[in-house]
């Protein structure tokens, strides 16, 4: 029993381990990963990070099944949330939960992270959480986000420590967006995870 134990930690560590140096976007069909509570990053911390204001435009980076969109696009009000994604699935998952509960306010984009096709300062703020460390240059992804945002806009990235294979550790992430020209604000956090809040 002691050898087979040892032998499932092994396996598990070789493969955090392998998600780590090949990072990727988690599958729709591995969903049910992103649909539960997230630990230590919850809806409301990332909500008072973002300190939404009715009206904005703002954009989501890997919505996954839209855990976070649904409420974001509500507080929003007239605003838009505009949902980006390079899988098709997940968009749509997210604007069918959102027409389901009346939200006609989400606006999905398929693509690449590392180029947005959005046009510069378009959004006043923008947010992507546990997605960071699923992009293979995560400094391009911070250049694009940061050229996207409107002056003086702000960038929201939440991470967790319960069993995210790619979690992205806050001293990484600070460097990195420094390097891509944002400047760090206020980190609200836990011992299960954390958001950092930036600015262009």
């Amino acid at each position: 029993m002691r050898r087979l134990l040892a032998g499932v930690a092994l396996v598990t560590a070789a493969g955090a381990w392998w998600a780590r140096k090949h990072p990727s976007a988690c599958p729709y069909a591995t969903r049910f990963f992103v649909e539960g509570p997230h630990p230590g990053i919850p809806r409301r911390r990332l909500l008072e990070a973002l300190a939404l204001q009715p009206g904005e435009q703002v954009l989501e980076i890997g919505p996954g099944t839209g855990y976070y969109s649904l409420d974001v696009a509500r507080r929003l009000g007239p605003g838009k949330l505009a949902i980006f994604d390079i899988q098709r699935e997940f968009l749509d998952h997210t604007v069918r939960a959102g027409t389901e509960r009346g939200i006609a306010n989400i606006e999905p984009t398929l693509g690449d992270a590392q180029q947005l096709p959005y046009p510069d300062e378009t959004f006043d703020a923008a947010y992507l959480v546990t997605v960071l460390g699923e992009i293979p240059d995560q400094e391009a992804g911070l250049r694009e986000l940061r050229r996207v945002l409107k002056p003086s806009g702000r960038l929201v990235v939440g991470e967790t420590f319960a069993g995210d294979p790619h979690v992205v550790v806050f001293a990484r992430l600070r460097e990195r967006a420094e390097r891509a020209g944002l400047r760090f604000e206020q980190r609200l956090g836990s011992p299960l995870g954390y958001f950092a809040r930036f600015r262009k």
